[in-house]
């Protein structure tokens, strides 16, 4: 087993990078970090010393390496955009804010969902043209779909969002017998339904 002198002591002794490792710093600094592009280029410089020597060197610039290094896949991210900033913890927060920093455009979408979230929960009809022409203004070519599709009856859309009527009733009973005619496997007509759904 080597002692941790003996360690210290290679790796204070001199070795042939030593006069460029100035060099290496400055260009590592200027945004380059390829190992083999700076070995490569130390090479035309007079060095003679091998490309492992130099990736060895570099591995102490970068620091530590993250424990946890894997994205958050599109799941996680799409469920932390629709979530309620007030409602989300403090670590998906910093990691969404991470994730927004590298991309504008989906920095640009999350404000967007946002805003038609809080028109829709706070009945704000009177703002949607406002933020169709916000997000036209973007290239978002999915929510340019969804406007698409909300100017086909954009009346009835401001509607529903200024007024505090809605068809949630209906849908219920909808729903309520649908459940009804799976439990019958499609068997039966249409005067059993109706007993059954007279009945229920």
């Amino acid at each position: 087993m080597i002692s941790s002198q003996k360690l210290s002591q290679n790796q204070n002794r001199p070795t042939k990078l030593d006069d460029f490792k100035p060099y290496l710093h400055e260009l590592w600094a200027e945004g380059c970090t390829n190992a083999w592009t700076l070995w490569e280029e130390i090479k035309e410089h007079g060095y003679a010393g091998g490309y492992g020597t130099v990736r060895a060197y570099l591995r102490s610039l970068r620091g530590p390496t993250p424990t946890d290094t894997r994205p958050p896949t599109p799941r996680t991210v799409n469920r932390w955009i629709l979530t309620h900033p007030d409602s989300l913890p403090e670590t998906e927060r910093l990691k969404l804010k991470s994730v927004l920093v590298h991309c504008p455009e989906l920095e640009a979408l999350t404000r967007h969902v946002r805003t038609f979230a809080q028109m829709l929960a706070q009945l704000q009809g009177s703002r949607l043209r406002e933020w169709m022409a916000a997000v036209r203004a973007d290239d978002l070519p999915s929510m340019h779909t969804f406007i698409n599709g909300l100017e086909r009856d954009l009346d009835a859309v401001i509607a529903g969002l200024t007024l505090s009527w809605n068809s949630g009733i209906v849908e219920g009973h909808v729903n309520r017998i649908k459940m009804i005619k799976r439990q019958m496997y499609g068997r039966a007509g249409f005067s059993l339904l109706r007993k059954r759904v007279l009945l229920a």
